[in-house]
């Protein structure tokens, strides 16, 4: 078994945090009444895509009738058909929709994950719980490191919970920290090169319905990532 391959097992089998194992199995026995007659996943959700990516995208954590029912990042819910959308318009998926963890999705040298990989309550992990979660967070940029060439990150949250991790695994953070904002661009120096880090906001319904977040805005921050990745041709 590869070793991110262990690493996700890991993550899918952690209990560390009491409010986020009750809640997450809560959902998943009461369901949402669309979802009645599904199994649902109610466990820690794995980061998703290929082992050598060198493009990770970093979102908040699983929705609770989201990745918490189907067991793989944003699939299932309306947060994940738009990122996945806007993955395939620009050639970063084969698909644009995602419904199922076996539905066929692939991603071109992209990897998803984030902060907290348990679904919490109203969408709010708290910093404890943040912090318990990072460890499994550093473990994976360790193992993607090597390919590692740039990083999208959706909302500040995941923003201000990754430079830590970033700063831990060898690459340079500028002091004071760079400031979340879509469209934010920064190189961080490492032992295996740049890394370019974007921003964008999140994907949440709440951004996506106002106009906050359009497809555009998301799509041109992940053609600049996929650039800087060497997946897409300039």
């Amino acid at each position: 078994m590869h070793a991110l391959e262990l690493l996700d097992e890991q993550v899918s089998e952690c209990r560390a945090c009491p409010r986020l194992v009750s809640w997450r199995e809560k959902v998943a026995t009461e369901k949402r009444a669309a979802f009645r007659d599904q199994t649902y996943w109610g466990r820690p959700v794995p980061g998703f895509g290929p082992a050598d990516a060198s493009l990770l995208i970093v979102g908040l954590a699983p929705a609770a009738h989201g990745a918490n029912r189907t067991g793989r990042m944003f699939t299932g819910d309306r947060s994940g058909d738009f990122l996945y959308a806007a993955m395939h318009a620009v050639g970063l998926a084969n698909q644009p929709t995602a419904v199922s963890a076996d539905d066929g999705l692939q991603l071109y040298g992209t990897r998803i994950t984030a902060p907290v990989h348990c679904a919490p309550p109203a969408n709010k992990p708290t910093p404890s719980e943040r912090d318990t979660c990072g460890r499994w967070l550093d473990a994976e940029l360790t193992l993607l490191a090597p390919n590692l060439r740039a990083v999208v990150v959706l909302g500040g949250f995941g923003w201000q919970s990754l430079l830590p991790v970033l700063h831990a695994n060898g690459w340079t953070v500028p002091r004071p920290r760079p400031k979340f904002g879509h469209g934010a661009q920064v190189d961080l120096t490492g032992s295996s090169g740049t890394l370019r880090l974007f921003g964008s906001y999140h994907v949440s319904q709440q951004n996506t319905f106002t106009g906050t977040l359009t497809a555009p805005m998301l799509e041109d921050v992940l053609r600049a990532a996929g650039r800087a990745a060497g997946i897409l041709d300039d």
